[in-house]
């Protein structure tokens, strides 16, 4: 079936081409009776606008690219919907790339997605990311880059993060008023900012109420079940076993509490806490206490903020860096009361 066009419209109300054009984009030059009629017969036939050749006309898709490590965290899935959301009263549709946490991938990403002619990406990076230049192509064409949560590398354009040393800090405090003081710690292996400074953070909070760090209570590794639980093992065959564990993010803590029950060392037994509120942890038995990193707000503050960027001739000429502060849920993991 033939696909209704702006020429078959204005030959069925026998008025120009440009006529139906400036109709259908609400110009005030044309009449309240002409628009309508142009608009009524639009709808009868069934008219779709083609927005590849509006996009050209106008040097605007609509469409914003996403690249985020994954998808499968309801962390990131809280984060794009929200970014939807804050962009949809604006016309703005995303396309969404899933870098796996490779660089390779991100790289692609931004490749993909520019040749997709997006209007701007907004991005949380890899693990793996440590040169950024890649980043500079979006910069280059002088289309907004928004970089949320995971921020590796200095690089002069918005950012919206969490301050991720008060996360570290106040997930080890919580520990300590709950009466754990042999404390453990669990991150990645990659020197991520966020990570990193998570780590400072507890290393703050334990220095800061004379508690012994022991070396071995440090474990490096990945950031998945897996590695919470081969992390759980290891601490477990301490000479002094820890009677808590934070884990760098939920899924980590979720491996440490399936090797602790294994066991018999059942939390809150052996405190565990986590970062980022995953969908499961209020379900799962024992209920996971984590730290709230606030995905909605981050998301809608990233929409905020690219909105803000489109509507300037320089698109980074106000360079914002918004710092979230985080907050602690408490459950059963780390409620010795329980």
């Amino acid at each position: 079936m033939k696909k209704t066009t702006i020429y078959d419209i204005a030959q069925a109300l026998n008025v120009t081409v440009s006529t139906v054009s400036r109709a259908l984009s609400g110009s005030t030059l044309i009449s309240k009776a002409t628009t309508d009629a142009v608009l009524k017969a639009a709808k009868q036939m069934n008219y779709t606008p083609n927005k590849l050749a509006s996009a050209l006309k106008s040097g605007k898709t609509f469409i914003v690219g996403i690249i985020v490590p994954s998808v499968e965290a309801h962390y990131f899935a809280s984060i794009i919907h929200s970014i939807e959301e804050g962009l949809k009263e604006d016309g703005y549709r995303i396309i969404l790339f899933q870098t796996k946490e490779s660089v390779e991938n991100e790289i692609k990403g931004v490749k993909t997605l520019l040749e997709a002619q997006v209007d701007g990406i907004m991005a949380s990076m890899s693990l793996e990311t440590d040169d950024v230049s890649h980043f500079h192509e979006i910069i280059n064409q002088n289309k907004p880059l928004v970089l949320f949560d995971r921020i590796n590398k200095p690089i002069e354009v918005p950012t919206i993060s969490l301050d991720d040393f008060q996360a570290g800090y106040l997930a080890t405090v919580h520990l300590i008023k709950n009466g754990y003081n042999k404390i453990a710690f669990i991150t990645t292996s990659r020197q991520i900012r966020i990570f990193s400074e998570r780590l400072r953070g507890y290393t703050a909070a334990m220095n800061e109420n004379s508690l012994s760090i022991m070396e071995d209570y440090i474990i490096f590794g990945g950031l998945s079940v897996e590695d919470g639980r081969l992390g759980a093992e290891k601490l477990m065959k301490c000479e002094e076993i820890p009677d808590a564990v934070i884990a760098a993010d939920d899924f980590t803590a979720l491996g440490v509490i399936k090797e602790l029950k294994r066991i018999g060392k059942t939390p809150p037994q052996i405190g565990v806490i986590g970062f980022a509120d995953e969908g499961f942890s209020e379900h799962i038995t024992p209920g996971l206490s984590s730290i709230d990193q606030h995905p909605s707000k981050m998301g809608l503050l990233c929409a905020e903020m690219f909105l803000k960027m489109v509507k300037q001739k320089n698109v980074y000429q106000n360079v914002r860096h918004i710092v979230m502060e985080p907050t602690v849920i408490e459950r059963t993991s780390t409620n010795r009361k329980y």
